[in-house]
């Protein structure tokens, strides 16, 4: 068993936490399997990577029903935790890099029912095959494929295109952070789509916008307000820095050593659409 958790936490991490968007549920779900898996008989274990998925999958699905209705109640949008992912060269890190749907796809994935988001991630982010996820949710194939195409049908995939987020680089930050400070709002417009939307998650445990901003004057003037006086190397009471986050590059704002913002940029055609802010504290613990 201590092999098996060697070699399947790091894909069982990363499966939990695109089915639930929180790393302390994603984390809890592993430890959860593991300990159920200690009491099975080895023969439901001739298999141990599909059924240990499965075991996580039926996990989450059953969280899920009280996290919706929590997200309900919850003030103001709601985004996922982000997660740091170093760029090292270590196996697991490999594979949760590997198997990493982008921030952006995260936030989408919102938009589907508990089902739709299980094969999706199974089958865009981890690769399994169809009858795989049948078998994992007790399904006949053909259903699952349904899934799979009302899914990509809500997320405004074709059934066709495979999954692609144009995330902004550590360089087009860099660009983008200097004309921000410098005060350049007309090159920062130059940079935003036309429909370009800004969303922040305070959690109403912190100040954040509680509705989308949707224009492009206002989060031009909303991101330089972000980062007025913000320097790249601490010299002041706040600093920035560009950082590995959920499998591509983010901005972290801290306050001495307090982590207070994690910002992502999408971009698309080279510009920026979609921009996402986490100031929730909760979900910054481990950024």
């Amino acid at each position: 068993m201590e092999e098996l958790y060697g070699k399947y936490k790091a894909l069982l991490f990363t499966l939990a936490y695109q089915l639930t968007g929180s790393a302390a549920d994603a984390e809890d779900a592993v430890q959860d399997v593991f300990l159920k898996a200690y009491g099975l008989p080895p023969e439901r274990l001739e298999e141990p990577k599909a059924y240990l998925c499965k075991m996580v999958t039926n996990h989450c699905l059953n969280l899920q029903k009280t996290a919706r209705k929590k997200r309900e109640m919850y003030v103001g949008p709601w985004l996922p935790e982000p997660i740091r992912t170093p760029e090292t060269d270590t196996l697991e890190t490999a594979v949760v890099r590997r198997d990493l749907l982008s921030y952006a796809m995260l936030v989408m994935l919102e938009r589907l029912t508990p089902t739709e988001r299980v094969v999706f991630v199974l089958r865009e982010a981890l690769g399994f095959d169809y009858p795989e996820i049948a078998e994992m949710l007790g399904k006949q194939e053909a259903n699952c494929r349904k899934l799979m195409g009302r899914a990509k049908g809500k997320l405004g995939i074709s059934e066709e295109e495979t999954i692609s987020a144009e995330a902004a680089d550590m360089e087009w930050v860099g660009r983008f952070l200097t004309s921000l400070k410098q005060g350049n709002i007309d090159h920062v417009l130059s940079l935003l789509t036309e429909d370009v939307m800004l969303v922040s998650d305070g959690g109403g445990k912190v100040t954040a916008a509680t509705r989308p901003i949707q224009t492009r004057d206002q989060v031009a003037r909303f991101l330089a307000a972000v980062f007025e006086g913000i320097q790249p190397y601490d010299q002041g009471n706040l600093h920035s820095e560009i950082a590995p986050l959920n499998g591509g590059s983010g901005i972290v704002i801290r306050s001495g050593d307090d982590t207070v913002k994690a910002v992502f940029m999408q971009l698309r055609g080279g510009k920026l659409s979609r921009v996402y802010i986490v100031r929730n504290p909760d979900k910054l613990t481990r950024v």
